[in-house]
């Protein structure tokens, strides 16, 4: 009975999948991005927020946001708070430029206004449809790149350099510094995690991502247990043990009134506020496109002229969430890139989405077991995901230089800006330079070569 419901409602057939794989897929997702509920109050709480206020509407958000994702476009995307924007939001619009956190709310929900107003007048959807199909596939290659680097960062296998930018983590030093207690040993377990993960994917394994995050923070709790992990907070290192020392209290919700309705819109006419906008507006209008596309792309949702089907609902979705989480009290809520560990699983409809935001919402009562997730066990699934995503460079047609060269510069420039945003402008200028200078000018759309000239404009004038 139960499943002739879902049946009706998603279309589990049609999209070629079962209860049992969007159930799994979303418990994929969640885990792979629950981070995001330690994360995001740690960054926002630097401008003054209230820590525990921000736990509560960063679930809560998140789970709104991806039930609406279901609901407008039956995808399994999930939403919440996005990396990046919460940075610039703290760093750069209230530490640097010295807007109050309340007005950098308020520009957070101007941005989402008009990400409404683009989305019901197609402007976005025209933006996804106009670019190229290589580029598309590019740029599900670059994420994949870009997300697997962040799980090498998380999982310090990947460290800060001064002299050659960023190298690989020393053993030696760690071990003559006194860190490896603290720090070596989460890389052992990184690394244990993505062999573990790639074996089990290797031999078919059910859930071999979701299997891999598991047996990673199973081995980090008995690494603590018995003093092979010692948690050392100036070091960012925590301990991976659900706190339930405040008893009962433990399981329920923090106040979010602190930062709830907050906004303030005093300086909403002014040039610099504007700036803020835009600069929010720009940065979550590519990256979210380019969620969308390299996941969509490779979970082989794209037609064949590269367009993506019901992508209006999926975009009302994320500018939805965008207002929403301004008004309850945090930065612009996005679709995450994470989205593509429940894709792997075989998540194909919104019932995955749906399962996303039940574990945001039993988040709020279980908060100290999924705060005790540590960076460490969740980037093997980010490392195997970036994997899955790269295997999309097979589908690029590299003896076309004009398309391969445009789309080799978006998937380099991913990783090394360390933006999925900036990869998409250099594979759009690059593109719209090249086949316009070898004669094949006819190739690129008006609004590609509108999109190009906004992005140079862009670095020469910000």
């Amino acid at each position: 009975m139960q499943e002739g419901i879902l049946e009706r409602v998603f279309h589990l057939k049609e999209n070629g999948t079962t209860v049992r794989t969007e159930l799994m897929a979303g418990l994929t997702t969640f885990m792979t991005m629950a981070y995001i509920l330690a994360v995001n109050p740690s960054i926002l709480s630097v401008t003054g927020m209230d820590k525990g206020a921000l736990l509560t509407v960063t679930a809560v958000a998140s789970c709104l946001a991806t039930l609406m994702m279901a609901a407008f476009a039956n995808y399994p995307f999930a939403l919440s708070a996005g990396m990046g924007l919460n940075a610039y939001f703290a760093f750069t619009v209230v530490k640097q430029m010295g807007y109050s956190w309340e007005m950098a709310l308020a520009a957070v929900f101007v941005e989402g206004i008009i990400f409404i107003v683009m989305s019901l007048t197609n402007i976005r959807q025209a933006i996804f449809n106009t670019i190229p199909l290589s580029m598309k596939q590019a740029v599900s290659v670059g994420i994949g790149l870009f997300i697997a680097l962040i799980g090498l960062f998380n999982a310090h296998v990947i460290v800060a350099n001064p002299a050659t930018k960023i190298a690989l983590f020393s053993f030696k030093q760690s071990l003559l510094g006194g860190t490896f207690h603290s720090v070596g040993i989460t890389v052992v377990l990184s690394l244990i995690g993505i062999l573990a993960t790639g074996i089990m994917m290797a031999k078919n394994i059910k859930g071999n991502i979701l299997w891999g995050i598991l047996l990673t923070w199973l081995l980090g709790v008995v690494c603590e247990l018995t003093g092979l992990y010692v948690p050392n907070p100036k070091l960012g290192m925590f301990s991976v043990l659900p706190n339930f020392s405040a008893g009962l209290a433990s399981f329920l919700p923090a106040d979010p009134s602190p930062i709830f309705l907050k906004l303030d819109l005093s300086r909403v006419a002014s040039l610099d506020f504007l700036v803020v906008v835009l600069a929010f507006l720009f940065v979550d209008l590519f990256d979210t496109l380019g969620t969308l596309m390299g996941v969509a792309s490779k979970a082989d949702m794209l037609r064949p002229d590269g367009t993506l089907p019901r992508i209006k609902g999926a975009l009302m979705a994320d500018a939805c969430g965008t207002v929403l989480g301004s008004l309850m009290g945090t930065s612009t809520v996005t679709t995450f890139v994470e989205s593509a560990s429940g894709v792997s699983e075989g998540g194909r409809t919104g019932l995955t989405s749906v399962t996303v935001a039940v574990l945001f919402f039993l988040s709020l009562f279980l908060s100290p077991i999924f705060m005790a997730i540590p960076a460490f066990a969740t980037a093997p699934a980010l490392v195997i995901v970036g994997f899955l995503m790269v295997s999309s460079i097979t589908k690029i047609d590299f003896t076309n230089l004009t398309e391969a060269i445009p789309a080799y510069i978006c998937i380099i420039a991913m990783p090394f800006a360390y933006s999925i945003s900036e990869g998409i402008s250099f594979g759009i200028i690059s593109y719209a330079i090249i086949n316009t200078l070898t004669g094949h000018a006819k190739r690129v759309s008006p609004l590609m070569y509108v999109l190009a000239v906004i992005f140079i404009c862009k670095y020469i004038l910000l």
